[in-house]
């Protein structure tokens, strides 16, 4: 019961939820129930998490059915594109207690609805070079 209290406790006092640094990497920490998926965006700062943000869902009659290590991957999907706004181009780290997932993550090319998993995960962060203002343009001086 202490457990619990101290729960409720920390889900009700500030600070809750956190605005994200994007100078460090976001992990990613997914779980399912038999009916329900959830997922946790946050940040590690000086080895203490912050969270970002929480979603839930609950999964439609099919979607119950699914393997255990669907309903898995399902999470991460479903965290993936909650979450796009915050992880497009930025390093994410996934958390899931799932560990039959670590070997199925494989390149592989596939058709359709199959491909959705290996999409979501083959985006690649990439290093970004803005490219310098420059005041005068060479057009300026034909006019």
């Amino acid at each position: 019961m202490d457990a619990f209290q101290e729960l409720k406790k920390r889900l009700t006092f500030a600070p809750i939820l956190q605005a994200p640094n994007w100078e460090h990497p976001f992990e990613l920490m997914c779980d399912v129930s038999n009916s329900a998926l959830g997922a946790v965006l946050g940040q590690r700062v000086d080895k203490q998490l912050h969270v970002i943000a929480y979603a839930s869902w609950t999964m439609d009659p099919t979607q119950i059915n699914y393997t255990t290590t669907k309903k898995e991957l399902l999470a991460i999907m479903f965290a993936l594109d909650k979450f796009r706004a915050y992880l497009l181009g930025s390093k994410i780290i996934v958390f899931s207690d799932h560990t039959a997932l670590k070997y199925l993550l494989k390149y592989q090319h596939k058709k359709g609805a199959e491909n959705a998993m290996v999409d979501h995960l083959s985006r690649l962060e990439r290093e970004v070079n803005p490219m310098p203002i420059r005041d005068e343009f060479p057009d300026e001086q034909i006019l």
